[in-house]
């Protein structure tokens, strides 16, 4: 059982750091400071990545990596989910790892969580990011110091 009521989820004793995930340094901040504002409230958002290939600056990874780099916001479209069931804030296939924040802790995924391919975690006292597969193994996080393409909608 965690602090925060929650049980914690099964952890496989296999490490999954050889599995890195990229995120950009803007992201992690900004997540950062969300986490921070919303406590003593838990975080849950959709995230996003964009393919290392689509940025400017060379990341020094293959180009197919995806990079963490957006956040849907669950208020998008929230009218049409609360009624049909439908997710309109996320764009279909998109959105395949999630940020969520334990203002109590624990350090871990716990049974309760929203799960995706990739989480990022944060606990007090907000400094860093923790990485997990779904399974609830640790994954290394790299940051990186690149901004994404910027997007525009189309007309």
């Amino acid at each position: 059982m965690s602090r925060n009521g929650g049980e914690v989820a099964e952890p496989s004793r296999t490490d999954g750091g050889d599995t890195p995930v990229y995120a950009t340094r803007g992201l992690v901040e900004m997540l950062l400071e969300r986490a921070s504002e919303a406590e003593p409230a838990q975080e849950n958002l959709v995230l996003d990545a964009t393919p290392a290939a689509d940025f400017q600056a060379d990341l020094g990874i293959d180009p197919s990596t995806p990079v963490l780099s957006h956040v849907y916001f669950p208020m998008a479209g929230r009218a049409v989910s609360d009624v049909f069931g439908v997710d309109l804030g996320t764009p279909a296939g998109r959105g395949r790892a999630r940020f969520l924040s334990h203002p109590q802790g624990p350090a871990e995924l716990t049974r309760r969580d929203d799960l995706a391919g990739v989480v990022l975690l944060a606990v007090p006292p907000w400094e860093e990011l923790l990485a997990f597969d779904r399974r609830g193994r640790r994954l290394t996080l790299t940051v990186v110091d690149a901004e994404p393409p910027a997007e525009s909608v189309p007309e």
